[in-house]
């Protein structure tokens, strides 16, 4: 890997890792076209370099997360089913990790969000609960939703915004918590990972991983502040549409 490798994987995971298109599907992709192959180091820098795109979260939610101890008890309780989940299967996880399996789940996110949009199309988003309004149950169950995300392609972010549209919330409300609830997963998987694989690890690799990471907090600050403006007056069709599209042609084109 070269230092433009590691500036356009950051710049990528920046940019996918709040949007629901599955952050890790697309650098797998974006890294086979690359030619990059996927060794146990390469995918330790994949799941890494997230850990920027989490800071950023930290530095824009700060204040509200620092006055709210309510809701990082709501955080944690949704972190429990993937943090099982992700410690029981974590061998099982990453032989999942392949363009096959991105592409499929790709397409089949991107139909799941077309038919919540599609039957939720007469629906006044203004009523729906905030964050704020969510009980512990129903952290949990979007939290269940999170652990399907580990399935790569399947997209942590899309998979508890749909979570969180079950629990009732609104588009922007289950972007917000999706975000929030970001900070302790991929926490928790980042160092899980370096410590999982810190054999195969070497000092050129560390210095990649710096900056890919640098590149992804600041590329995912301005995406997470853009989503967030986004989601106040459209859906997420068009991201289902793009998943679809994504999912077919590497289908047909690269698996």
């Amino acid at each position: 890997m070269t230092i433009l490798d590691a500036i356009i994987l950051g710049t990528l995971e920046g940019l996918t890792e709040f949007l629901p298109i599955s952050s890790t599907g697309h650098l797998i992709m974006a890294s086979s076209l690359l030619g990059l192959e996927q060794t146990n180091a390469h995918k330790t820098f994949e799941v890494s370099i997230q850990l920027g795109s989490i800071l950023a979260v930290l530095f824009l939610f700060a204040q509200r997360l620092l006055a709210n101890v309510s809701l990082w008890i709501k955080i944690i309780i949704a972190f429990l089913p993937t943090a099982i989940f992700g410690f029981l299967f974590y061998k099982t996880i990453k032989a999942l990790f392949g363009i096959e399996t991105v592409a499929i789940m790709l397409v089949i996110g991107g139909i799941i969000f077309l038919l919540i949009e599609y039957f939720r199309r007469n629906h006044d988003d203004t009523k729906d609960k905030t964050v704020d309004d969510l009980t512990i149950k129903q952290a949990l169950t979007i939290g269940i939703f999170q652990s399907f995300s580990m399935i790569p392609g399947t997209s942590r972010s899309g998979a508890t915004m749909i979570g969180g549209l079950f629990a009732g919330l609104s588009r922007k409300s289950a972007a917000e918590f999706s975000f929030l609830l970001a900070i302790p997963t991929m926490f928790v998987a980042t160092f899980y990972d370096l410590y999982k694989n810190r054999g195969v690890m070497v000092v050129d690799d560390y210095s990649l991983l710096a900056i890919g990471f640098l590149t992804a907090f600041i590329v995912a600050f301005f995406t997470v502040k853009a989503m967030m403006k986004f989601l106040t007056t459209h859906t997420f069709v068009v991201f289902g549409i793009y998943r679809i599209i994504v999912g077919l042609t590497f289908w047909f084109f690269v698996v």
